[in-house]
């Protein structure tokens, strides 16, 4: 590849190590699924935060995007290397979105292709698409793309979250096609714990959320930029319907230049003061 954007091998701008913090690294499983693994102890939901009784403050740590800070405020609370499991109480706080793009940036550091997916978990609700977050890692040897639960290894909600099958988890473009095609209704597709954010922009957002986590912007869930809140407002129309079919195409046939071509569309790409 000659777009290091594009080179799921090397960090992007969210997923660098900071000088020094690679050495935290180093005890860290070889395979893939065991750095995977090992993000689990490193990250804690907002609302198990909450339970335990953290400070309020604390909480602000889920909107951190770039994986050095993550690290630097997980190695305050605690500075032991990263194979070393957390407490709860010293784990850094964050969502779905931070354990898939934590262990994607120590795969790449590592060398290994791999990317955060933004879209939608199936198996959690009956019925339901829930939004979700999970790593992607290339299999040399299959030459095929595997999908990893990061946040739900060893959780019991599919048989191998280690590598899903087809359906368990869909991408925000692979939602938007189906609900295109009539295959899903998209009001049973949204923000778990909600009762408004569901319906056909939400799959929209993902889609370009997506988009930017596949030219290596691995934005947080509720990030917003372009169209996204027309969208949210019910304000956008066929045209962006159509901008969105070409995103979601794009996405899954994993093209280059078209993926290229559409994050620099103004509508699309992600505006530099988000990303820091």
């Amino acid at each position: 590849m000659t777009d290091d954007a594009l080179d799921y091998s090397l960090p992007g701008p969210l997923t660098r190590f900071a000088s020094g913090q690679s050495e935290l690294i180093k005890g860290l499983p070889d395979d893939p699924v065991g750095i995977c693994a090992a993000v689990q102890s490193l990250v804690i939901q907002p609302t198990d935060a909450a339970t335990l009784g953290l400070p309020q403050e604390r909480l602000a740590e889920k909107n951190i995007r770039p994986v050095d800070e993550l690290i630097a405020a997980l190695t305050a609370l605690d500075p032991a290397p990263l194979h070393h499991a957390r407490t709860p109480e010293t784990r850094v706080v964050g969502t779905c979105r931070h354990f898939a793009t934590i262990a994607c940036a120590i795969l790449r550091a590592r060398g290994i292709p791999s990317r955060a997916r933004c879209g939608f978990g199936t198996c959690f609700l009956a019925g339901r698409g829930v939004d979700h977050w999970i790593t992607e890692y290339w299999k040399a040897d299959k030459r095929r793309w595997v999908r990893v639960d990061t946040e739900h290894l060893g959780h019991g909600y599919v048989e191998r979250p280690e590598d899903l099958a087809p359906g368990e988890f869909l991408t925000g473009g692979e939602a938007w096609t189906q609900h295109r095609k009539g295959l899903i209704d998209p009001q049973l597709f949204g923000v778990f714990g909600t009762d408004h954010a569901w319906g056909p922009a939400e799959i929209s957002g993902n889609a370009v959320r997506d988009l930017a986590a596949l030219r290596k912007l691995e934005m947080l869930p509720w990030d917003e930029w372009g169209r996204m809140t027309e969208a949210y407002e019910g304000k956008t129309g066929p045209d962006y319907d159509q901008l969105i079919d070409r995103v979601a195409e794009a996405c899954l046939e994993d093209d280059p230049t078209a993926l290229a071509g559409l994050f620099a569309h103004e509508d699309l790409t992600v505006p530099r003061h988000m990303v820091g």
